[in-house]
């Protein structure tokens, strides 16, 4: 099929990149001159794990183009994917919706043909709706349908999901683009469940599932706060809750909360759409609230671990908001430094992949390290911050005589307890 995608960020990018592996001719659009022109020239934009030999792959086989033009790539395609932003609205937390309303009236004058409007974008429920308007409103002659087409790609794991999917999502009104979808996703048709649903429902479905694991998360990083007063530990409890079937292992870790560009944003906008629904979604606001108070205690265990040391060194790993990619959006680790950044201005901090990309946010608030080792360096306190496997590979003897205090807050859980006491460190993780 041809291809067309709006948006080349983390969601746009590795499905472009998958369709274009499966024999689909795809053009991604992006109105951002300079990024279109680093990934015609073989850059990529983004760091996802798995995913810059399928796209050099396929931009040398001819599968995968870019263009900021979107007649070129919408006017003779059977399906265009809108994957652009839904970003928290800055007083109401709501999604704002108008780089998929812009997205919807641009398109619309250069549908020649029936054509599948699909978003992938996470948006309110009755988007669909509105774009059908919106498309309807620009060319009355168009024939399209509009589907919900929900991703459920994790970030660093992109590539990885969009070949093996738990199950594909599909909200479609009408038979016809329904068929067409199924099409596209006929190489899955043996290895996972294509469920096809009313595209509210389909709408539904994304945010009802990240609310779930925002609220899995919160749980058990309260569970840890317990298992801190009560004796207990929190990663046998984890593993004893994990092996029951209904629960499940998965999202039982306990950390500085969660983060990232899902979570956050549509935690927020469920909630605000239940309050526009008359619903009250008591566990999604306690999550909510929950986890931002978790950045501040985090921050503060730092704090009080070197509160006796004059102008202390704070040593950090781990910039991303979880390992495998370089996406700081909403990251714990950089809402932690925002709050070390208000009481120490000695703060050195490496992350394998997102050192540029913090920099682009906090600028030059912190000093970054090439290495691990140089980050911890004359540390008065070592604070783990993302679970990159790096980081569990931390030589403990080297870093006790090259930290000034033997001080280690493990906000992941990334290392042996035993072996951070044999060399004289105090250390502390979580649960």
């Amino acid at each position: 099929m041809k291809i067309g995608i709006i948006g080349t960020g983390y969601v746009g990018l590795p499905t472009g990149v998958g369709l274009a592996e499966l024999g689909n001719q795809v053009i991604c659009i992006d109105r951002e001159p300079s990024k279109i022109a680093a990934l015609k020239s073989g850059k990529l934009t983004i760091y996802e794990d798995g995913l810059e030999e399928l796209f050099t792959k396929n931009v040398q086989s001819g599968n995968l183009k870019f263009t900021t033009s979107m007649q070129e790539g919408v006017s003779d395609a059977d399906v265009v994917i809108i994957a652009v932003g839904t970003p928290p609205h800055p007083v109401t937390k709501e999604a704002d919706m108008k780089y998929i309303h812009a997205a919807a009236t641009e398109l619309a004058e250069y549908l020649t043909r029936y054509t599948v409007v699909a978003t992938k974008s996470t948006v309110p429920v009755g988007t669909g709706d509105d774009i059908e308007v919106l498309i309807s409103k620009k060319n009355p002659t168009a024939d399209f349908d509009v589907v919900s087409l929900p991703e459920f790609l994790r970030e660093g794991f992109a590539i990885h999901d969009f070949f093996h999917p738990d199950r594909i999502v599909v909200g479609a009104n009408t038979k016809k683009a329904a068929d067409i979808i199924k099409e596209l996703y006929k190489p899955f048709e043996a290895k996972t469940n294509l469920l096809f649903v009313k595209r509210r429902s389909s709408e539904t479905i994304k945010y009802a599932s990240n609310a779930f694991l925002a609220i899995k998360i919160h749980y058990i990083n309260e569970m840890a706060d317990f298992c801190e007063k009560s004796g207990a530990d929190i990663r046998e409890v984890a593993k004893g809750m994990g092996l029951d079937s209904r629960i499940g292992p998965r999202f039982l870790n306990p950390g500085p909360g969660y983060g990232g560009s899902c979570f956050p944003k549509d935690t927020m906008a469920m909630s605000y759409m239940a309050r526009q629904n008359g619903v009250e979604m008591s566990l999604i606001n306690s999550a909510i609230e929950g986890n931002r108070q978790r950045k501040k205690q985090m921050a503060q265990r730092i704090l009080d671990t070197i509160k006796d040391i004059p102008s202390p060194q704070i040593a950090v790993l781990g910039l991303a908001f979880k390992n495998g990619t370089d996406d700081c959006r909403e990251s714990p680790a950089m809402e932690i430094i925002a709050e070390l950044i208000n009481q120490s201005k000695n703060i050195v901090a490496y992350d394998p992949k997102a050192n540029d990309t913090a920099f682009k946010l906090i600028g030059n608030k912190i000093k970054y390290a090439t290495d691990m080792y140089s980050a911890i360096k004359n540390a008065d306190v070592l604070a783990i911050l993302t679970e990159w496997d790096e980081f569990k590979t931390l030589d403990l003897s080297k870093a006790s005589q090259l930290m000034s205090s033997k001080n280690i807050i493990d906000c992941r859980n990334l290392l042996d307890p035993e072996q951070a006491k044999k060399y004289g460190f105090t250390y502390r993780c979580i649960g």
